[in-house]
């Protein structure tokens, strides 16, 4: 008997072994490299770079912005995503699907393009405006370009965080107490105020907790508007500092990473020590959603809820068309200006351009495959087989997604700017040094649906499988990824369409040659190429709606709450 099962111990134990370098390398070596460079760059304590950043005025200055952009903003994704949970969730309004997909969509577009979009609304040279003989004198500043423009970007950028967080919360709501309190006379709104809201308020905690992280961490919005307006926050003052000096200031960055890091720490150790003062638990079971009939409401409900997505989605992107579709910034759109040129100048004869598309889908798809491979042997392993060395390797797979993107750049430069040892081989400044970064950051992303899938799936035909004589690998290959392909295919367009307009990581690890899609939108704007910048932004969004919709119509065959945009 022990020679029969002597194959499955050693292919589970070098799938295990396999796992733990794996974890080891994407989570815990960037850590603990980052933190050494900050704390003894050179490898002996020298406290003095720490000293010189934190005295340093730029670092507080930035540190505050951070702190009101981000809790601002967070405010505003507060608002916005729970009034959204609880209509959809709550209430009878009709085209669910379609309202829930354009409400997510901000989610998926990048940043930098959410910014673009914005910054094209506004503006004397918005060719949107000037088309429809309402544009400001020229001269007049875009409301955009400042602190409120960013507030308002992040709180509509990570509104979809929130509304998904509660609408889980919701969907998980036992009916008795609600029941009870109509029973009693209760109207609807003191019960959303006395009874709903309250046991809601560990997923609106949540989600607000995600909200805020984001917005620490997030990059495109604040670069785009920010630096224009002289508005640094932490992650800007990152990429300034390394762009300006280079590899030579990485113990200097490295503190501000840190700094960072330890905001969007303290987001989720604020969310932990709010709910950990109170009991939150309900008694019941889950069972069919509440219906609030709206009556005569209804239509005015369902304008409303349309006209928000008309305005935070809709009215950018159409701004974002035009730009794209004149000869020239500022120019009006009309039947003599509107070209198609920008469009075949960046697909076809701009080098870099072709060159990030090429790079962007490479890195993402890559990224997605080798992922989706992992992701299947790992989550089988975290839900049947368990213990406490598999519990911290699942948390620590969340911690590179968890820290703000620009923190784990830092990371890969300390880690790869000299040669590997061994191999004397340097992975600085190549392709290389994004992927690592992209398989650290998006693990977490491959792996959730899978370990949702695991954990709804029968194991009696693996054992059976395995009682017949098949090794682990056999099964892997046999049983295992045929039953939870749909679950790893969804993690894999997940994590593809992350990472294919991705800017946080690789706007600090691109290198003349090794651009992405997110970098050459940054690079065009930044050096006044912003109709070609439009131009680029405007493909990405539709081939983000493209595989969104595909996926949706797909959604059948996958697990519930896979993909949020078809649940």
């Amino acid at each position: 008997m022990q020679a029969f099962l002597k194959p499955r111990l050693d292919g589970e134990r070098i799938a295990l072994a396999v796992l733990v370098v794996f974890i080891f390398l994407v989570s815990v070596l960037p850590v603990a490299r980052l933190v050494l460079e900050a704390f003894a760059p050179g490898g002996d304590l020298d406290l003095s770079n720490l000293s010189s950043v934190l005295s340093a005025g730029s670092t507080w200055r930035a540190t505050w912005h951070s702190l009101v952009t981000s809790i601002f903003g967070t405010a505003i994704s507060l608002a916005l995503g729970t009034a959204f949970a609880l209509a959809v969730a709550l209430t009878d309004i009709r085209a669910k699907a379609a309202l829930v997909f354009a409400f997510l969509l901000p989610l998926m577009i990048p940043p930098q393009v959410t910014a673009l979009s914005w910054a094209q609304l506004a503006g004397p040279s918005s060719p949107l405006l000037i088309t429809l003989g309402v544009a400001p004198p020229l001269g007049a500043p875009n409301p955009f370009y400042s602190a409120q423009g960013i507030i308002l970007l992040l709180g509509i950028q990570h509104a979809p965080l929130v509304f998904l967080a509660v609408r889980a919360g919701l969907r998980g709501l036992p009916r008795e107490m609600i029941e009870a309190a109509r029973a009693c006379g209760a109207g609807r709104f003191f019960v959303l105020r006395t009874v709903i809201l309250p046991m809601m308020t560990p997923a609106l905690v949540a989600g607000a907790a995600l909200a805020f992280v984001s917005a620490i961490g997030n990059f495109g919005i604040p670069a785009l508007l920010g630096i224009p307006a002289g508005y640094t926050v932490l992650p800007t003052l990152i990429y300034q500092r390394l762009a300006s000096f280079g590899p030579s200031i990485i113990s200097d960055v490295a503190v501000l990473s840190i700094i960072v890091g330890a905001l969007a720490c303290l987001g989720f150790a604020a969310q932990a020590l709010f709910i950990g003062r109170r009991d939150f638990r309900t008694v019941g079971a889950p069972s069919e959603a509440l219906r609030y009939r709206l009556g005569k409401a209804r239509p005015a409900v369902e304008i409303g809820a349309w006209g928000i997505i008309v305005l935070i989605l809709v009215v950018p992107l159409l701004a974002l068309l035009a730009t794209s579709l004149v000869s020239a910034y500022g120019v009006p759109l009309s039947e003599k200006t509107m070209t198609l040129g920008n469009y075949a100048e960046v697909l076809f004869r701009q080098d870099a351009t072709v060159r990030a598309f090429r790079n962007s889908f490479f890195l993402a798809a890559g990224a997605s495959l080798l992922l989706m491979l992992l992701a299947v042997p790992f989550a089988a392993l975290i839900v049947w087989r368990g213990g406490r060395l598999l519990k911290s390797l699942a948390m620590l797979a969340e911690v590179p997604y968890a820290l703000p993107g620009i923190v784990l750049g830092i990371a890969a430069i300390l880690i790869f700017i000299r040669p590997l040892p061994i191999l004397g081989i340097s992975l600085y400044n190549t392709i290389w040094i994004i992927f690592f970064a992209y398989l650290a950051r998006f693990l977490t992303l491959s792996l959730r649906p899978v370990v949702g899938a695991v954990q709804q799936l029968d194991r009696g035909l693996d054992e059976a499988a395995r009682m017949t004589g098949a090794g682990y690998l056999f099964r892997l290959r046999t049983v295992l990824f045929p039953l939870l392909a749909p679950a790893a295919a969804a993690g894999a367009v997940l994590t593809f369409m992350t990472s294919f307009n991705e800017l946080t990581v690789s706007a600090l690890l691109w290198s003349a040659g090794n651009e992405t899609l997110g970098v050459v939108v940054f690079n065009l704007d930044d050096g006044g190429y912003t109709v070609l910048a439009s131009a680029v932004a405007v493909v990405t969004v539709v081939a983000i709606v493209a595989i969104m919709g595909a996926t949706a119509m797909l959604a059948r065959r996958l697990p519930r709450g896979v993909l949020p945009w078809a649940d």
